[in-house]
């Protein structure tokens, strides 16, 4: 299965461009998941490793996958202090009157946008009740256009025969596109790096690029936060925030954009463009730069701009459903881990890195796009799987200590070794807007 899947990324990365590089793993270990989670964790997980080692001439890259499998959940323990719970209480999954749907209220926004449209208190008994009146479809609709989050769940087969899965099933993995060419080659050591994700796979992408070289500056909006999070994914990266609302700070952000060499970014289709910032714009700011864009749901469909998470995709395209059906459980099974976030956020990391060859050897500035749920039918497209044991704990060996903006901690080693080179954060984990926005 692992095969049908690194073939499926080798495609879209481009075997024509593919990099000569030894792939050795090491301690097998597998996910209890009924999808081969653990295949596809390593196979992402190989591809950006692949690509920077092509990047950085190196032929050797090993890869440790228990560790690869522990990077996929949380990697660190505090010492004297605790990370929140990354779950709103009333985040989850309800029962409707046709089936069952998904309520994402991490962010205070589709917690208030949710409790709008159900019209109760935000108490779980009395979201519980409140969705019981309602079919699921109905309730997502309502939901979204409400601005909030959510999804109703599908089984694979309705995914496959939805608008919306049969046009995620006519895209890539990764969309390519050509912006220009003839600009001056860069190597990964110092270049820049403007992160404007948040949950959870383009924050996995930066981390990635940040331990071997690159320098990410992450741009966050005023009172965004993510406490549960911002312990794994501010690793390695300086911490700034802008209000685009406010001209200064658009001027600010305008100059950072014209010093990048590479932008991350998961706004939604026309998201950007509604900030002012469109294709053309952003040629026109900064000519030489290579974009890498994620959404949820796919470019193309009715749903292309609809806002989604991994926890709702895995609802929608039948993966919940699925390891509901073959587990003999009563309610949504998802995965075991945010797989489809930290799978697409190294795929993300392996095409901003090809993007980087393609411009040293060729002169070409492309850009890449990808999404949760192309990576779900990637996931998907392996076939099922029965459950194995739990991996082996996590061992004092497997530990390093860090000093992190909350208090000591110690953290998972990392698990790829290029070349004998291991990664080497330049910053600790802290919280977001910690620095000034500069390079």
């Amino acid at each position: 299965m692992r095969g049908t899947i690194d073939n499926q990324i080798d495609t879209a990365l481009g075997r024509s461009f593919a990099p000569d590089v030894a792939l050795r793993t090491a301690s097998p270990a597998s996910l209890p998941a009924w999808f081969a989670v653990s295949d596809l964790a390593v196979a992402s997980v190989g591809a950006a490793a692949r690509e920077l080692a092509g990047m950085l001439g190196l032929r050797d890259v090993g890869i440790d996958v228990r560790r690869t499998l522990i990077w996929f959940g949380m990697t660190l323990r505090p010492d004297g202090w605790a990370v929140p719970d990354a779950w709103d209480p009333i985040a989850g999954d309800y029962e409707a009157q046709d089936g069952w749907v998904k309520l994402h209220t991490n962010a205070p926004h589709h917690r208030d946008a949710a409790l709008s449209v159900l019209g109760c208190a935000a108490e779980r008994d009395a979201v519980g009740e409140a969705v019981r009146g309602w079919r699921k479809s109905d309730l997502e609709d309502a939901v979204v256009a409400a601005g909030g989050a959510a999804a109703a769940m599908h089984s694979l087969s309705e995914w496959a025969e939805h608008p919306q899965g049969i046009a995620v099933s006519k895209e890539p993995v990764i969309a390519w596109r050509t912006k220009s060419s003839g600009v001056a080659p860069k190597d990964l050591d110092g270049l820049r790096v403007l992160d404007l994700t948040r949950v959870l796979a383009g924050p996995v992408a930066t981390r990635f690029l940040a331990g071997f070289g690159a320098s990410v500056l992450r741009i966050d909006p005023p009172g965004w936060s993510e406490p549960g999070l911002e312990p794994e994914v501010t690793l390695g990266k300086k911490l700034a925030g802008l209000d685009l609302r406010r001209s200064d700070d658009r001027t600010t952000f305008e100059g950072l954009l014209g010093q990048a060499d590479v932008l991350v970014h998961g706004y939604r289709p026309g998201a950007l463009a509604g900030l002012g910032y469109d294709g053309d714009r952003l040629r026109a700011l900064a000519p030489d730069m290579i974009e890498v864009a994620l959404d949820a749901y796919g470019w193309s469909g009715p749903w292309a701009g609809r806002r989604g998470f991994d926890s709702l995709v895995q609802m929608s395209s039948g993966i919940a459903d699925a390891g509901m059906a073959r587990s003999g459980a009563e309610r949504p099974v998802p995965l075991p881990v945010q797989a489809l976030d930290h799978a697409t956020g190294y795929l993300m990391a392996a095409a901003a890195l090809r993007a980087l060859r393609i411009l040293r050897d060729r002169g070409d500035v492309v850009s890449a796009r990808l999404s949760l749920a192309r990576t779900a039918q990637l996931l998907v497209s392996a076939g099922p799987t029965d459950p194995l044991e739990d991996m082996a704990p996590i061992e004092d060996g497997d530990l390093v200590s860090e000093a992190t903006g909350w208090g000591p901690a110690r953290r998972v080693r990392f698990p790829v070794v290029i070349g004998g080179r291991q990664p080497r954060w330049p910053h600790p984990a802290r919280p977001l807007r910690t620095d000034p926005a500069g390079w």
